[in-house]
């Protein structure tokens, strides 16, 4: 991560002299920890040649994720301890680059209704999204620091503080409930009397094959066939949709997130079938055999199952 030294020149895009009577406006993310030597080289540049200043944070609706990780207040509360008399807003994300500017004008002029407005803005900034009535100012950054390289290497840091661990909880608490999807895959044979379960480690009874959906998967049921080809190492041909369900999974039953799944019937096609990743064993049952669930499906699966079966009769 290089830092150059050096003073941020001004370019202004419209050449007119700087006035420090203008309305100043900073429009940044800022989704970081503390405050780094390129942001405050910008916000102090700023505030020697006007009086008016307003920053805005950018607000998405997506929350707590590793691009935005940082609510708004989290951020304001940096930026003013280092810089109490500066006017923070927020300026939430929409859909299209009009909208969002329209709203960012009119913000301006909700907190200063009379003055001549320059929108300042740096590297990759949102200056090429911004279509709004008002000049804006590019400042040539000489210092570049890359937020995401720094939002990285503090998320493997552990450290020892009370604020820290404080964090961390506000994190877990401040997002929304997750539902985790997942598929399974009900295999059958050619004549469909058997149908292929799976047992991992450390369980007694089988159930579907499956697992998490990949944000790379294309579809469910690419994830289904990925999933199936992953722990048995096979090919197979998915036939139907069965349903969705919500699993009792042991492991979220006292969390506030849950797991979706769907479950598909698919034909065995191909390949040679053995247990991988985290399976311990692939076995053949006789639909016969399973018309005692409870004896040989884990409790998680067994609503899938019942509803497989009753499709099937």
């Amino acid at each position: 991560m290089k830092k150059m030294k050096e003073k941020i020149n001004t370019k202004v895009e419209d050449k007119e002299k700087l006035d420090s009577d203008n309305i100043a406006v900073i429009v940044g993310r800022f989704q970081i920890h503390q405050l780094h030597e390129a942001h405050c080289s910008l916000i102090e540049e700023v505030m020697r040649n006007h009086r008016r200043v307003i920053l805005f944070l950018g607000v998405s609706p997506v929350v707590g994720s590793t691009f935005n990780p940082l609510d708004f207040t989290s951020r304001k509360i940096m930026i003013q301890e280092k810089y109490p008399g500066l006017v923070i807003l927020a300026l939430p994300d929409t859909r299209d680059d009009e909208t969002w500017s329209r709203n960012l004008d009119s913000r301006i002029k909700e907190v200063f209704p009379i003055g001549k407005v320059l929108l300042y803005g740096s590297r990759d900034s949102f200056i090429p999204h911004y279509k709004g009535q008002f000049h804006t100012t590019e400042l040539e950054q000489k210092i570049y620091v890359s937020a995401r390289e720094i939002r990285k290497q503090v998320s493997v840091e552990i450290k020892s503080s009370a604020e820290w661990r404080a964090g961390v909880i506000y994190g877990s608490y401040n997002r929304y409930p997750i539902s985790y999807q997942a598929v399974d895959i009900a295999v059958f044979n050619d004549d469909e009397s058997q149908i292929l379960l799976a047992r991992k480690p450390g369980e007694d009874k089988y159930r579907f094959i499956g697992g998490f959906v990949d944000p790379k998967d294309i579809s469910l049921e690419q994830a289904a066939c990925r999933e199936f080809r992953e722990e048995a190492g096979a090919e197979v041909s998915i036939t139907s949709y069965i349903g969705s369900f919500r699993i009792n999974d042991w492991r979220y039953r006292s969390e506030r997130d849950k797991i979706m799944t769907v479950l598909y019937k698919a034909k065995y096609t191909s390949g040679h079938l053995v247990p991988s990743d985290d399976i311990e064993s692939l076995r053949w049952f006789d639909i016969k055999e399973l018309e005692n669930i409870s004896k040989n499906i884990i409790e998680e699966h067994q609503p899938l199952m019942a509803i497989l079966l009753t499709n099937k009769k």
